[in-house]
């Protein structure tokens, strides 16, 4: 890799940052008083819950423990990458300064994880073009769901296309929003690139373990995903090794394998104790799923370059070099990683977009050298494959041209969350509708009993509960009796509290009004007999 290439990485890097950092700008150039922008333009449910996790990291934490439920919990190793950025904003405005502490670190995670894309197609792909075509589809391409919106349907077989919803089939919905998805997929590459060093001989160092113990900090699953994909390698290797009698790749591929996996595995082994035997964490991994969808869906996705990535497969590159085993092997085994029973196994799936276009241009490269093929071939490849990014990256832009919930937070809603932050202890239980009790715990430190699907437990008992509080179902005493036994301090009423039902706090003699405005009060719970 040349300087002059290491410069085209990181120029494209920043720029691919830079791209995807306009719609958040021309969010808060739309903010008012009226309305404040969440910062985010997608997934805001799961946004706001890692604006709670910096937050508590803001305030002391460490370790993980979620503001969404209302069971005790331990505390894990979990998200730190967040806890930790949380520890740079202090008041005033901690809100303002921990959405731009998330958006910085999205922006410098994408330069690291282009640089990480570039260098490994450089393993495989001789020409510079096509290592530059490589990383720009890996980065900004996307398959062809955008063709089903075409056909005047939103799904195909109860599900939206992967293009539109998958950080992990592709990449510009992580650049775009996701940036422990992008640092994680960079550090996965990293590390795989290291392996491939390793296994070659170029290299007998641990770098590749280190790199996915880091990896492991950041986002533990990719680290399966890791392991699967050298597992899936190491099988290559030893077939490979059957059909030609050459001992020596296992001699030299198995102790990569051993360099990469074991620097980790004890972090591993802990997380998997953890969540066998943390509450918690059961309920929490039983709340997160995140299925593949029915195959077809691949298939849209990944047919703008199946018919390249099968004739790569067909010409069998590995028989002049054993590294292209590892991208030929993790192709292969995708619908293994796609459909492996797990609650999560869609994320299992992450990276091999580049492997897949990795073998792409391998392909059309040498199509072009060998029968001198015009270039609107691969060009056709391209602009099909850039048509849903470019529809999310407009559909972006125009989400945050009309302030709206949930993307945009009522301005009421906001100055109500900043009394409780001066007010309310830290910790202190607030009763809400499931919208406000979401994005609540991302501008003050209070728990909430729901809030976020994953992360709330029970969530399928307690919200109705929650919605009968703010309806006329409970009688008095029975509704006093609820907030009592589940340790409710304060009860927000905002207009998602009264599109639940007619009741009105004001009647109840237990609730003493401490806060209001032209849309939101806010009543401390007090004891009945009082």
């Amino acid at each position: 890799m040349s300087p002059a290439e290491r410069k085209w990485s990181m120029v494209f890097g920043f720029g691919l940052a830079t791209l995807c950092t306009l719609p958040y700008l021309l969010g808060f150039f739309n903010e008012s008083t009226d309305w404040f922008f969440s910062g985010f333009i997608f997934g805001v449910e799961d946004g706001n819950s890692y604006i709670a996790k910096m937050l508590a990291g803001s305030n002391g934490d460490w370790l993980f423990r979620t503001p969404y439920t209302l069971l005790e919990q331990r505390g894990e190793l979990i998200f730190l990458p967040y806890l930790l950025l949380g520890k740079l904003a202090q008041p005033p405005e901690q809100h303002t300064q921990l959405v731009a502490l998330f958006h910085l670190f999205r922006f410098l995670a994408t330069p690291l994880c282009v640089y990480a894309i570039y260098r490994f197609s450089t393993l495989f792909l001789t020409q510079v073009v096509w290592r530059r075509w490589a990383t720009i589809m890996a980065t900004l391409g996307g398959g062809l769901g955008w063709i089903v919106p075409l056909f005047g349907r939103a799904a195909v077989l109860g599900d939206l296309p992967l293009d539109f919803i998958s950080p992990e089939t592709f990449g510009f919905l992580a650049f775009l929003g996701l940036p422990h998805l992008v640092l994680a997929r960079g550090l996965m590459i990293l590390a795989i690139h290291a392996y491939l060093e390793n296994g070659k001989g170029n290299a007998k160092s641990w770098e590749s373990g280190i790199l996915i113990l880091l990896l492991t900090l950041v986002q533990s699953l990719t680290t399966l995903s890791v392991y699967a994909v050298v597992l899936i390698h190491q099988v290559t290797v030893v077939l490979a090794s059957l059909r030609t009698n050459q001992k020596r790749l296992l001699e030299t591929w198995l102790p990569a394998a051993v360099r990469t996996i074991l620097p980790s595995l004890p972090l591993i082994l802990y997380y998997m104790y953890q969540f066998t035997t943390d509450t918690f964490l059961q309920t929490w991994t039983a709340q997160n799923r995140i299925l593949s969808p029915h195959p077809l869906h691949y298939l849209i996705a990944y047919g703008v370059v199946l018919i390249p990535v099968l004739a790569a497969i067909g010409k069998k590159p590995w028989q002049e070099n054993p590294i292209w085993l590892l991208p030929v092997g993790w192709v292969i085994a995708l619908p293994l990683l796609a459909y492996f029973p797990h609650n999560l196994q869609r994320r299992l799936v992450d990276g091999v977009w580049v492997a897949l276009i990795v073998l792409a241009a391998f392909f059309l490269a040498q199509w072009n050298m060998e029968r001198r093929r015009p270039r609107y071939v691969w060009l056709m490849i391209t602009l099909l494959s850039l048509i849903s990014p470019i529809m999310i990256f407009v559909g972006s832009l125009q989400v945050v041209q009309r302030p709206a919930a949930p993307v945009f937070v009522p301005g009421d809603q906001v100055r109500a969350f900043r009394w409780l932050e001066t007010h309310a202890q830290r910790g202190s239980v607030v009763l809400a509708a499931y919208a406000t009790s979401n994005t609540l715990p991302a501008w003050t430190p209070v728990r909430v009993p729901i809030g976020h699907g994953p992360e709330s437990v029970d969530l399928v008992k307690l919200e109705p509960e929650v919605r009968a509080v703010f309806q006329n179902t409970l009688s008095s005493i029975d509704r006093w009796r609820w907030l009592m036994e589940t340790g409710v301090d304060y009860l927000i009423f905002t207009e998602a509290e009264r599109a639940l039902g007619a009741w009105s706090p004001d009647q109840e003699g237990y609730l003493a009004e401490v806060y209001g405005n032209a849309s939101v009060m806010i009543y401390e719970v007090q004891d009945a007999t009082d």
